[in-house]
């Protein structure tokens, strides 16, 4: 069991890992050694998610998410198969972490007299300013 919180943990078996070779360092292992691992995760059909996490999660994942709702994680940052698996299901976690957090809901406020006050006062002002402005205007032409 793969722990996301105390209250939500994703089971082993719904995630499958893929090696491939990776580019970028590696010295004379990068043609030979399957290093870079990709991580697949079935969001739409994952029974150990709620719902409500599984539409934001999809919303969160955009591009590494697939059209049949397939979450894929690319970790190839490090040298060594072990090390690009752990950084994959972390990835993994911090994601599922922040689709576990529900939005918070917007409260409707109103601008208080004083903010009121003051729009209506700059307003005052600036059209003041060009009405001075208008006047000199007036008279070079």
């Amino acid at each position: 069991m793969i722990k996301i919180n105390p209250h939500l943990a994703i089971p082993e078996d719904e995630i499958a890992f893929r090696f491939v070779r990776a580019s970028g360092p590696g010295g004379q292992n990068v043609n030979k050694v399957s290093s870079a691992v990709e991580l697949r995760f079935d969001v739409a059909h994952s029974p150990a998610l709620p719902d409500e996490i599984k539409q934001r999660l999809m919303m969160l994942a955009g591009k590494r998410l697939s059209a049949d709702g397939v979450l894929l994680i690319d970790a190839h940052r490090f040298r060594t198969q072990g090390m690009n698996r752990k950084d994959a299901i972390e990835r993994l976690i911090a994601l599922v972490q922040a689709a576990a957090i529900p939005p918070k809901t917007r409260t409707p406020t109103r601008p208080s007299r004083s903010a009121r006050e003051a729009r209506l006062e700059t307003k005052r002002k600036s059209s003041l300013i060009k009405q001075t402005r208008r006047g000199k205007i007036s008279l070079i032409e």
